[in-house]
């Protein structure tokens, strides 16, 4: 991947130079400028990523602007031809809509499995969209690590609209929920069977439910699904404030049920701004967001002192072998990386 970046990004000046071009071109709406700086985002290269921060810090004021909405799903619930459906939907209403697609990653090229502008070629073909799968590259959350960062770029560059398609359901999506303003599940017919394969977690982390495929002779089934997701979400504490767990019905095959959801959403953030949730929600984001980095950050540094990296596959073939506690063994890594760093 490093070297197809390095193809992309061929160049007469440092990128630190070209950064603040292709910020602009972003700002104006550019959408080939948006994916380049998204790359840079991605990349693990240090001269990219001192390109993409000088890159964020300029465009940062034009952000902020759009209502940002996650939506995860069970296996087969139909997220791609949702997304595909609603996005058009509000595209033909006069927004931009950009979508953010965590696919799974390939656990031999590292690439992206599914590669989501394949099943939205109708969406990814409009002027008013802009589609980006990425690798989730293992992360945890259901979420790429930069895909705060994504959010913020398509948000310079114009779009209203962020919709971030999560790689799958489980607690772990908890990490959707502290980037989103909006999170909606997208579930299917035979909700007992369904929730009883749910964790809770997933429930306790929602704004709405849609039981998609509400058409022809499973349109009862979906209305029936309906019904039992309200009962369950009535002992549920909503994730936001003041707000119920809405439940619905749509159909993303015949775009039914699409222009109930958008007000929802609409309806969602208005009340949220009213109450000041909406803003209180973004800066704690942002709050969590920071942790997050020095989490990372933390980590990266850590895995990558040579006295770290020369143990660690010493210690690793201990445990394996059951000669020594993972405890023990990553309290002698500590020490080691800390009594390096204390001369």
């Amino acid at each position: 991947m490093d070297r197809q970046h390095r193809r992309r990004f061929k160049r007469k000046e440092p990128l630190t130079l070209q950064a603040l071009d292709i910020a602009a071109s972003l700002k104006e709406g550019n959408a080939s400028a948006l994916s380049k700086a998204i790359t840079l985002v991605e990349s693990r290269q240090e001269d990219h990523q001192r390109a993409a921060q000088e890159i964020l810090a300029d465009v940062l004021p034009n952000t902020g602007n759009a209502v940002r909405i996650g939506i995860s799903g069970v296996p087969g619930a139909g997220k791609s031809t949702f997304i595909e459906s609603f996005g058009l939907y509000l595209c033909g209403l006069g927004y931009k809509v950009a979508v953010l697609a965590i696919d799974p990653s390939s656990p031999i090229s590292g690439g992206s499995i599914l590669g989501d502008k394949t099943r939205m070629e109708k969406l990814s073909r409009h002027s008013n969209a802009f589609i980006r799968p990425t690798p989730s590259e293992g992360e945890f959350g259901g979420v790429h690590r930069k895909t705060r960062e994504s959010m913020l770029l398509c948000e310079a560059a114009g779009y209203s609209v962020i919709i971030v398609e999560t790689v799958g359901v489980g607690q772990s999506e908890a990490d959707v929920r502290d980037m989103v303003d909006f999170f909606l599940l997208l579930a299917l017919t035979g909700a007992g069977d369904e929730l009883q394969g749910m964790k809770k977690g997933i429930l306790e982390l929602v704004d709405a439910i849609a039981v998609n495929k509400a058409d022809g002779d499973n349109l009862e089934k979906a209305l029936t699904a309906k019904e039992e997701y309200s009962r369950v979400t009535m002992g549920i504490t909503p994730a936001t404030p003041g707000w119920d767990i809405a439940t619905l019905t749509c159909s993303a095959l015949y775009q039914e049920g699409l222009e109930d959801i958008w007000k929802l959403v609409l309806s969602f953030a208005e009340e949220t701004r009213q109450s000041g949730i909406f803003d209180s929600r973004r800066r704690n984001q942002a709050g969590k967001w920071l942790h997050a980095e020095v989490r990372r950050l933390l980590l990266q540094r850590f895995l990558s002192n040579p006295d770290v990296s020369a143990s660690l596959p010493l210690l690793e073939e201990k445990v394996m072998e059951g000669a020594a506690l993972p405890s023990a063994a990553a309290n002698e890594l500590m020490d080691v990386y800390f009594s390096l760093n204390k001369k």
